[in-house]
């Protein structure tokens, strides 16, 4: 691979960690005179790579989904939501045993300029599919999502794998195997071990598996996160790390046209199609976003009409700009609209179950598990912290999706102190020397280190969970950093115990159930839970096609889950995402994070402040 230093003049790279493309790189609008269409909105946490391989959070992955491109995609319309042909030509040819999976890429599609193609203009193949998926076995690139593409079965890619660690020499791209084969120039074909009804939901995710061109990714070596070209309706312009991203129309972005197959009975979606349909995506020419993680100035910005977009109304600021679920008549007055739901995702707290305090699976450990998620107040959370914009989690399964079940009630959702003072009583976690803080059975003190994030909000959640465990005697300590770091702390084993939020990437359990699967544990599973039963059972769930039998499967799981307290979840957050009446056509995607090409800006329905 080329490194930095060696083509550094040839792209004009500027200092670590920043990307910025010449004013040359404007587009066709701007050099014809005409006024760019510019999108501006702000991230509530930082990026952490454009890589795809090299992600798992949210933000990374809102990027990359409009970089990069699957074969698949969710329709933009559909609700209940649908995967449809992205860069395929068709849906893909399935086998009866859900084991071999064809796919035809439509011709035609085109990558963005790059010093990497020496000038040429580069297609996307079918050869681009088989090099992105083998990426996240590549030891080099340590892919936090090796373990989900993994457990898909794709026959030969773990051999791949196994020998370049066995044999500490580089990870064979151009072996061929049986799993996944470039048929042809534009056929895509998987076979895979095992039965897997829910596959396309791997293969329409974007911002994982969306096409690298291994020109690029070479060019580029180590520094293929800040050159992130892919087939996508934009691409890179400028990255301020932490700070600032800008994205342009890709000028090589093929025909595409707005279309959609919302509910006959879906006003809004039908709406949206008559208004929109047949006009050339994307809509817009520039998105610019900023890292904002303080809410104030996130707010501000929007009421000032900085940003267009205001993704989720700061919890803050809900009773002001949504009273009672409500738009606020003075926005209202502005021609400000909202987008309102209950968002695929849930909160929670994760112990790292290898930690000596929290970790373990003997009785005493799981007893402090159980009584500090008996002890946290998740219904004063919702009043207090979250101004109502949320629905108490019984489970680690989201709204909306597949398995999840309203009337559903289990222990997670438990709140008794008393209780919770019991069992620690129970198994020796007692105050021996009259402080009023508890020790460890073994006379040691009993301390939690809870690792958080220094911005206004959550220094609100901190308050409260303290508040919580100050009342069954248990000693909490904080510790600050930057969210990227944390990830960072957390993927090595070093945090304690951290709360976090996650969002389902698909309509089905199954990517959520990952983060405990013993395997994942130092990628997605963050806890490193480990558990035989729950692992077999999770690879059961993977094979079963839906309905009861898999729904059944699925309940013993969380029992597992409720048993030994991995992880406590508190929330569903309701989402409530404010647009200036300039921003037209978005309606906030639930899965696959793409948005930007089928929304639209008109200058002259700028807001008027009253």
């Amino acid at each position: 691979m080329r490194r930095r230093d060696a083509i550094g003049a040839a792209v004009g790279l500027l200092a670590a960690g920043t990307v910025k493309a010449s004013d040359q790189a404007a587009t066709g609008a701007a050099q014809a005179g005409v006024a760019q269409k510019v999108m501006r909105y702000a991230f509530v946490a930082a990026e952490t790579s454009f890589d795809p391989a090299k992600i798992s959070d949210l933000y990374s992955r809102i990027v990359t989904a409009h970089l990069f491109e699957a074969p698949y995609r969710f329709d933009y319309l559909a609700r209940p939501v649908k995967v449809v042909p992205h860069t395929a030509a068709a849906m893909p040819e399935v086998s009866d045993d859900f084991r071999t999976w064809t796919v035809r890429i439509r011709p035609g599609a085109y990558f963005a300029d790059d010093p990497a193609f020496k000038g040429k203009p580069r297609e996307l193949i079918a050869a681009d599919y088989v090099y992105s998926w083998k990426r996240h076995f590549d030891p080099a690139n340590k892919s936090p999502n090796y373990t989900g593409f993994a457990e898909e079965g794709v026959l030969g890619v773990d051999a791949l794998r196994d020998e370049a660690i066995k044999t500490r020499r580089p990870f064979d791209f151009d072996r061929e195997v049986e799993g996944i084969r470039a048929i042809d120039r534009y056929t895509l074909q998987f076979k895979l071990a095992n039965p897997r009804p829910r596959f396309l939901y791997s293969i329409a995710d974007s911002g994982l598996f969306g096409a690298v061109a291994r020109e690029v990714a070479e060019f580029y070596g180590d520094q293929f996160p800040e050159h992130p070209v892919g087939t996508g309706a934009f691409r890179l312009v400028e990255w301020r790390r932490s700070s600032r991203i800008v994205l342009e129309r890709n000028p090589n972005y093929r025909e595409v046209r707005y279309d959609g197959e919302p509910a006959a009975d879906d006003a809004e979606g039908q709406a949206l199609l008559r208004r929109f349909k047949g006009r050339k995506l994307p809509m817009i020419d520039r998105v610019e976003i900023s890292i904002i993680e303080e809410s104030q100035p996130r707010w501000l910005s929007f009421l000032n009409g900085d940003f267009d977009l205001l993704t989720s109304v700061p919890l803050e600021f809900a009773n002001q700009a949504v009273p009672g679920g409500r738009l606020a008549p003075y926005l209202a007055k502005r021609g400000i609209r909202m987008d309102r739901f209950a968002n695929p995702d849930r909160t929670f707290y994760y112990f790292n179950m290898e930690d000596p305090v929290v970790g373990g699976m003997t009785p005493d450990k799981v007893a402090l598990r159980r009584a500090i998620s008996l002890g946290t107040d998740v219904d004063t959370e919702i009043r207090s912290v979250r101004r109502g914009q949320a629905i108490a989690a019984q489970s680690l399964v989201a709204p909306g999706g597949y398995g999840y079940d309203p009337a559903y009630r289990s222990q997670n959702s438990e709140y008794d102190v008393a209780r919770a003072k019991a069992l620690l009583d129970m198994y020796g976690y007692v105050d021996r020397d009259g402080d009023g803080w508890r020790e460890l059975p073994d006379g040691r003190p009993l301390v939690i280190e809870y690792a958080t994030t220094p911005d206004a909000i959550s220094r609100q959640f901190d308050e409260l969970w303290k508040k919580n465990m100050d009342a069954i005697g248990v000693r909490l300590r904080t510790k600050a950093a930057q969210w990227p770091e944390q990830l960072k702390a957390a993927r090595a084993g070093q945090l304690m115990v951290w709360q976090l939020g996650g969002t389902n990437a698909s309509p089905d359990f199954q990517d959520t159930l990952q983060n405990l699967y013993g395997p994942a544990a130092g990628g997605q599973n963050l806890s490193r839970f480990k558990d035989a039963r729950f692992d077999a059972l999770y690879q059961r769930l993977q094979s079963l096609p839906d309905g009861p039998e898999r729904i059944a499967v699925l309940r013993e799981a969380l029992k597992i889950v409720t048993a030994y307290v991995p992880q406590k979840y508190n929330v569903h957050r309701i989402v409530t995402c404010l647009m200036q009446p300039r921003l037209l056509g978005l309606r906030a995607p639930l899965y696959g994070n793409q948005f930007w090409q089928h929304v639209d800006i008109d200058d002259s329905k700028r807001s008027t402040r009253k």
